[in-house]
């Protein structure tokens, strides 16, 4: 896109491409948007167009963006204690921890609080290693749990491959996808079995006694949102309790009603050992990370020196943001909203898009979090952009969404939905209309099209 036009936005702009490195990026063919502010489930850029914002950034603005009681809550807590060290006690702390006990399940009554996700999965492995004894931690393929070195080692797609030596002591399964099968299942019971069936058979080759963990995220979400099916869960919970290893629930992403409910394992009555999480727990109004500790491995630590520790972990602002966040989330009833617009808007909503477009494999999720794979040719499955890329179908399709008013999380050959938690019914169904409209340029691309072509040729 062309840089804005308006003066204070192009100097943002030339500011950005002087002087700022970019996560995830070859510099040189960056293009950023310049955003200059954002309201509920918009954006507005340099030029002053609006966008929904269906990303909700990288999938965390939970109660939409600027929610006053958010900003009002920073804004006290500045006047108050803008900061202190971990080691001293401060009420908001104290408060967001209480909060996050309160809704977390049964057990997990303690909090270390870090300032993201990476180090809050970094940190739990350290926890489970040092309760076991042991070292490896078993992960799943499609998946992502952050970017520090342990983190990225975890995690099962292609950014891992540039940082991975071979040397953290990880080992990757095969979590269950019906969809892409790696068991030959036709059916989610079949699937799920056979995934369990793999799961146990590597725990078993690779020596139950030298496992640690085993880290899965409540929902993958950039990995694909992959709900899993029915008994997953408590399989690998029922594993666990079987070998000694701990289970660490990854709900960075699909905690804090981002499924429909406040962590996405309770949607399976399943209590994991650790529960990390970040982004949603305040909306990122404030980097804020942490782990949900059980009372069975925070009794390891009661006499035992935990060795970890962050210079703003439990800062006095983000957890006044996280505070007020929850109580935000109950008092609008977003949980059942979440769940609401699952099951009411974006699962039929969705449904009748695919039937309606040959580039649309499969549409998957729950809550406000949804993902649409798209596919070449519906019968080979062939996607629309290669696993670990993209394409000019896709770049050309999100660019189309985006003209049209809307933005969307993208990773591959799939586009992803995730509004804030209070969008209203008529914003997804706008969203909805433009994607529906956008995928017309997807279709152009697939096996369906090219047969038209040859035969009006």
């Amino acid at each position: 896109m062309p840089a804005p036009e308006d003066p204070a936005a192009k100097r943002t702009y030339d500011l950005d491409r002087r002087h700022v490195f970019h996560s995830w990026s070859a510099q040189a063919a960056l293009d950023p948007m310049v955003v200059t502010r954002a309201e509920g489930t918009h954006v507005w850029d340099g030029d002053g167009t609006r966008y929904l914002d269906f990303t909700s950034q990288l999938i965390y603005t939970n109660v939409g963006h600027q929610h006053p009681v958010l900003v009002q809550a920073i804004k006290d807590q500045a006047d108050v204690l803008c900061t202190i060290a971990p080691a001293i006690a401060n009420d908001r702390r104290s408060e967001a921890a209480r909060l996050i006990a309160e809704i977390a399940p049964e057990g997990l009554d303690r909090v270390f609080f870090t300032n993201g996700g990476a180090d809050a999965n970094e940190n739990a492995v350290r926890m489970a290693r040092l309760h076991t004894g042991r070292r490896k931690v078993l992960a799943a393929y499609r998946s992502y749990h952050g970017n520090t070195d342990i983190a990225i080692n975890l995690t099962g797609d292609p950014r891992r491959w540039p940082n991975d030596y071979a040397a953290a002591g990880v080992v990757h399964f095969h979590a269950p996808f019906l969809y892409r099968t790696q068991f030959h299942a036709t059916t989610e019971a079949e699937e799920c079995e056979r995934a369990l069936e793999h799961l146990e058979t590597l725990i078993l080759l690779e020596g139950p006694e030298t496992i640690a963990a085993i880290i899965l995220e409540g929902v993958p979400g950039t990995a694909g949102v992959m709900p899993p099916p029915a008994g997953y869960l408590a399989g690998v919970r029922a594993l666990c309790d079987r070998f000694g290893i701990v289970m660490i629930a990854d709900e960075v992403m699909s905690g804090f009603g981002r499924t429909g409910a406040w962590f996405a394992v309770q949607h399976w009555d399943v209590v994991p050992d650790l529960i990390t999480f970040a982004k949603g727990v305040n909306s990122g109004y404030v980097p804020l990370g942490g782990v949900l500790i059980h009372d069975s491995i925070a009794a390891t630590f009661d006499t035992r020196v935990f060795p970890g520790g962050l210079t703003y972990s439990g800062h006095p602002l983000a957890c006044a943001a996280a505070a007020a966040a929850i109580g935000v989330m109950r008092d609008e009833g977003m949980i059942e909203r979440a769940a609401d617009v699952g099951g009411r808007l974006f699962g039929p909503g969705l449904a009748a898009i695919a039937e309606r477009h040959a580039s649309v494999g499969e549409v998957r999720g729950l809550g406000a979090m949804w993902a649409v794979e798209l596919v070449v040719d519906r019968q080979t499955r062939e996607p629309l952009a290669p696993y670990g890329g993209s394409s000019e179908a896709l770049a050309k399709t999100v660019a189309e969404a985006k003209r049209l008013g809307l933005l969307v999380f993208t990773n591959f050959n799939r586009i992803h939905l995730a509004p804030p938690l209070n969008t209203s019914d008529a914003e997804i169904a706008e969203a909805l209309e433009i994607l529906d409209r956008a995928l017309d340029v997807a279709d152009t691309y697939t096996s369906a099209a090219a047969a038209v072509g040859a035969t009006a040729a």
